[in-house]
């Protein structure tokens, strides 16, 4: 039977992609952000999104999101119409179907970094024992496993970094989304993460939306585009 076929005879729909904007607006006050931007993220691809301070990159992100609502246009994920979820929906959607990766970490402080780990999985209703089993599985894998009750201050901040990202991923999100994930690193640190991100990203078969300043960074995606207030057009490189 053809794989494009459903068992009764008729064609399967084909999956929605992972993002899809269509002519998006925000302003806050008198002044626009967004004037009609228009983006597709296919599932599994990694779209680094480029741009002056100030463009609306990261205002972005929130729109996908579901953190502000548009002020037009549509947003969906993963066929999700996020743009139409009231915050008590979205809260919820988010929480299984998204993964955050900040320039900060915001790790949680009273917590160590097994727990930290495991909120997203609490958070979708997982029993406290599975999700720190889970959570120091996915400490393992990003190197950390000996650091599992370790506190964040305890923490390098590539350590931070790699439990954020541990985080993100550790119940298996159809998209993440990074702000500037390398942007309190050192050189060397910042390579090291990027390769792990890129590493578990394709691994789990996640949508990456990545936003930077960096050319290291915007390397890491299969496509680079550039916003500002003409909208989002391919970009060869960052420029500040």
């Amino acid at each position: 039977m053809s794989a494009s076929r459903a068992q009764d005879g008729r064609t399967a729909s084909p999956a929605p992609p992972a993002v899809e904007l269509v002519d998006v607006r925000k302003a806050f006050g008198e002044r626009t952000v967004l004037a009609g931007v228009s983006m597709r993220v296919e599932r599994g691809e990694r779209v680094a999104l480029l741009g002056e301070s100030g463009s609306g990159k990261s205002t972005l992100l929130n729109l996908i999101a579901g953190l502000e609502p548009a002020d037009a246009g549509s947003v969906r994920v993963a066929g999700v119409a996020v743009s139409s979820l009231d915050a008590d929906r979205a809260a919820t959607w988010r929480r299984a179907a998204v993964g955050f990766v900040f320039q900060a970490f915001h790790l949680l402080p009273h917590l160590d970094a097994a727990r930290n780990v495991a909120v997203p999985l609490l958070l979708n209703g997982l029993g406290a024992n599975e999700a720190l089993e889970r959570a120091s599985a996915m400490l393992a894998r990003v190197g950390l496993g000996p650091r599992a009750r370790a506190w964040p201050r305890e923490l390098s901040g590539g350590e931070q970094q790699r439990v954020a990202l541990a985080r993100a991923l550790v119940h298996g999100p159809p998209l993440i989304l990074a702000d500037e994930p390398t942007g309190n690193l050192d050189p060397a640190t910042a390579t090291q993460a990027l390769a792990l991100i890129g590493e578990l990203v394709e691994a789990s078969g996640a949508a990456l939306v990545l936003v930077t300043h960096s050319a290291q960074a915007a390397a890491l995606a299969h496509r680079r585009l550039r916003l500002d207030a003409r909208g989002l057009a391919p970009s060869d490189g960052p420029q500040s």
